[in-house]
């Protein structure tokens, strides 16, 4: 008995469409997160960049940025935290997008100066035309940190003797155009995508508005 012949077989074609199929409906099941809930304000805020020059809320108003904390000298969580930040970067630009901005705050101020920050930028070749490193007075960032960004930082008066660490969030914070916190995210691998999707609907959700 000789075979059939493979195109008047059904399995083959029942196939084929199955794989069209899966491929027409495939961006309808990428998981895409809608614009997260407001969670507070952050508010008025001065600080210095690295450049000296005052720079706060109301450089930043207008932009969707993610906020993050670190020291330049950091020996435990802040090279792998701005190495995270880095890739986050990486992403929005090789994306294409050019709007979204990024800040990095010290909790270490009495040694990073701008001059020390301008140096680790440029160590890193951080591209500060999106990426600002900020410090200020100990008062004023224990009060942006505590208060408008609502996150934990160490008394320096606390740490032990013999040990320069100054415990922080290791969070990325998600803050919208006006100034609305809008998350708390982790900088795994997961947080990083969560992130760079919710980032760009809050951006989304603000355009439609203007």
């Amino acid at each position: 008995m000789s075979e059939r012949p493979v195109w008047k077989t059904p399995w083959p074609w029942l196939f084929l469409a199955g794989v069209v199929a899966i491929t027409a409906i495939r961006p309808f099941l990428i998981r895409r997160p809608d614009p997260p809930r407001k969670l507070g304000e952050i508010g008025h805020f001065r600080l210095i960049d690295e450049s000296g020059a005052p720079f706060g809320s109301a450089e930043l108003e207008g932009s969707v940025y993610v906020a993050s904390f670190f020291f330049t000298s950091c020996p435990s969580i802040c090279p792998t935290l701005m190495n995270a930040v880095a890739s986050l970067e990486s992403r929005y630009t090789e994306n294409g997008i050019e709007d979204i901005r990024l800040i990095s705050i010290t909790v270490d101020p009495e040694r990073d100066d701008p001059a020390t920050l301008r140096a680790y930028a440029e160590r890193r070749n951080l591209p500060l035309e999106r990426w600002t490193l900020l410090t200020g007075t100990p008062d004023a960032i224990r009060s942006v940190v505590l208060e408008r960004f609502r996150t934990p930082l160490a008394d320096p008066e606390e740490v032990a003797p013999g040990v320069f660490d100054i415990a922080h969030t290791g969070k990325l914070l998600l803050v919208d155009p006006a100034g609305g916190l809008r998350g708390y995210y982790d900088s795994d691998a997961r947080g990083l995508d969560e992130i760079f999707h919710r980032s760009l609907h809050v951006r989304a959700e603000f355009r439609k508005k203007d």
